[in-house]
């Protein structure tokens, strides 16, 4: 296994992350964002008020997204799976 197969794979495992992380962190951007613009027009100052529905949005995501993100870790672990005996060499 050479330097450029690492990095390759490397690089394949935190596009990877990226990509299957990215629906759960916009969707708890987005409602943050909300919330705050809802806290500044009303002046309500509390700090707690995000975490709620920030986490509901989180896992309503995770609920809709969950089998297209768990269907690219399974491809990814089944490429590296399948080239197992190259890594050995």
């Amino acid at each position: 296994m050479s330097t450029s197969d690492v990095v390759d794979i490397t690089a394949q495992a935190i596009w990877l992350i990226i990509k299957c992380s990215a629906p759960l962190l916009i969707s708890s951007l987005i409602v943050g964002l909300i919330i705050s613009i809802f806290q500044t027009v009303t002046s309500i100052q509390e700090q707690t008020l995000t975490f709620v529905p920030k986490i509901l949005t989180v896992f309503l995501v995770l609920i809709i997204c969950g089998d297209w993100i768990l269907n690219n870790i399974l491809d990814f672990i089944q490429e590296l799976y399948s080239r197992f005996g190259d890594f050995i060499h």
